[in-house]
């Protein structure tokens, strides 16, 4: 008697197959082997169970240094005559939270994160923080199904050519109020937190910075650093200066 062939189920081709036809392959430029991994790495918080287990929290913890390890290495190659002090400034900007959420908007990440619908109907997928924690998610995920190799591909792909537009160290608006306050005799600026809101997977927080002599400026980030950098610019911008000066 002839053995029947199984015609293969959705669920074996899944199985097998993994994330090989994910829209997002050609974008990340890699086809998951195990398709959990990409899985977890676009899984918001809100649709995982009590406790994040699930969602893309623990990837961007492991994406987050892989990225410093990948973009310490390319400045090193880069700038081989460049000082720690300018090495560190570069790098500072390159792995910061707002050069990632960019990146995941470039990779067109955010149309795939699986959130809940009030989530979506918050703007949970244009969300900066989000986008940003979701982009080292995605990286923590790309180096556990295919190594180093493969993450690095991605991070090149999308970070070097935001290398080519720094051709001078950047410099942050925090540091240069303080180098201004101190120029001017005024001694460091202060920034104090006045207001936390939002829920804790996507909060907002109102920073007011002080300066001897000077009217307090506030700014309003999707992370208290952000925040300090946002009323720091908003000081610069009433003195008359840029952080580019």
């Amino acid at each position: 008697m002839p053995r029947k062939t199984r015609t293969p189920s959705s669920k074996d081709k899944a199985g097998r197959d993994g994330a090989a036809a994910h829209p997002l392959s050609d974008a990340l430029g890699h086809e998951f082997k195990n398709a959990a991994l990409l899985s977890e790495a676009l899984t918001h918080m809100s649709m995982a169970p009590e406790g994040g287990q699930g969602s893309y929290e623990r990837l961007e913890f492991l994406g987050d240094r892989v990225l410093g390890l990948i973009i310490a290495d390319v400045l090193i190659k880069t700038y081989p005559q460049e000082r720690e002090g300018d090495l560190a400034v570069r790098f500072n900007a390159l792995v910061r939270a707002e050069t990632c959420e960019q990146v995941a908007q470039e990779a067109g990440l955010g149309k795939h994160i699986e959130m809940s619908s009030g989530e979506a109907r918050a703007g949970g997928r244009k969300h900066a923080t989000i986008l940003a924690d979701v982009c080292e998610a995605v990286i923590g995920a790309l180096y556990l199904d295919g190594g180093l190799e493969v993450a690095e591909r991605f991070i090149r792909r999308y970070w070097e050519p935001k290398l080519s537009l720094n051709l001078k160290p950047p410099r942050d608006s925090k540091t240069v109020l303080q180098e201004w306050a101190q120029a001017h005799g005024l001694g460091l600026p202060s920034y104090e937190l006045l207001k936390r809101k939002g829920p804790d997977h996507a909060p907002t927080f109102d920073v007011e910075v002080a300066v001897e002599g000077r009217k307090p400026a506030k700014g309003i980030g999707s992370s208290k650093r952000a925040a300090e950098q946002a009323a720091a610019e908003t000081l610069l911008k009433r003195e008359g200066l840029t952080s580019d000066e």
